[in-house]
């Protein structure tokens, strides 16, 4: 369902007043833009992000999950994520929140690289039975 000038989301604002840039956005990504993904993809495109820090930096995270990034990925989107002011808690919902989407094996591969960059030790854990 396309939404278009005058309709409302679900703030109740109309379109027009949310900002219609978005579908100027979602126009260049959908014809590959090169110049416009390249200032997307090193930072110079900020003011195309629509998240705060914090939001923005879960969502990373969670797309590391989904693509298998190296675990030095990890460390850095969880740093940007703490330093932003999400909780450890709210890094590790992260993996529960997408298991659905991305797939058991995804979370449990990605889960060692996680509790690493949160300074948590598996090795003791793995070896405990779980806790219900």
């Amino acid at each position: 369902m396309a939404l278009g000038a005058g309709s409302t989301v679900s703030s109740g604002r109309s379109v027009s007043a949310v900002s219609t840039d978005y579908t100027e956005v979602l126009r260049r990504l959908a014809i590959n833009d090169e110049h416009f993904t390249e200032e997307c993809s090193t930072g110079k495109r900020n003011d195309s992000v629509q998240l705060d820090p914090r939001t923005l930096a879960l969502v990373r995270l969670g797309a590391l999950v989904a693509v298998g990034g190296a675990a030095p990925s990890y460390g850095v989107e969880t740093d940007a994520a703490l330093s932003a002011g999400a909780t450890t808690a709210e890094i590790v919902g992260v993996l529960v929140g997408i298991v659905s989407v991305v797939g058991v094996p995804c979370v449990v591969a990605s889960a060692p690289s996680l509790a690493l960059a949160l300074g948590c030790d598996l090795e003791d854990a793995l070896e405990q039975p779980p806790t219900r």
